[in-house]
């Protein structure tokens, strides 16, 4: 059952991450694509905007695709963390740490789950198990 477990949480929050990714990168599921979220990133201190973005997509949709695979997890768990973190520190810590005012809340438990699941291994359902 733990496998079922483990993998279950890979393929959400890995799925979720591709999502994020998507929307940074091409627009989709309702993102800004590139330009647009380079602006924000821009208006957030993140310069160059438009490279920032691409950093932060590539990252986020590589990062979720290898998570949710269970293939290099823990380079995955490393890369959504680092992107939460990010999220965090640019974004979200003003506001405290609640998600009902903005805050960090959600971030941190994403980081935790990344971090938690890249420690203890992606399972035996994941490519990892199968190919080392």
């Amino acid at each position: 059952m733990l496998d079922i477990g483990l993998l279950i949480i890979r393929l959400v929050i890995g799925a979720l991450f591709i999502g994020h990714g998507a929307q940074k990168l091409f627009g989709w599921f309702g993102g800004y694509g590139l330009k647009g979220t380079g602006g924000w990133f821009e208006s957030i201190g993140m310069k160059p905007g438009v490279t920032m973005a691409l950093f932060a997509g590539l990252v986020e949709l590589i990062g979720g695709i290898l998570f949710a695979l269970g293939f290099l997890t823990p380079l995955a768990g490393i890369m959504i963390a680092g992107t939460m973190l990010m999220a965090i520190v640019k974004v979200h810590a003003p506001n405290g740490l609640w998600a009902t005012s903005n805050g960090y809340e959600y971030n941190l438990t994403l980081l935790a789950v990344a971090i938690g699941i890249a420690l203890i291994g992606a399972g035996q359902y994941s490519l990892d198990a199968f190919l080392f």
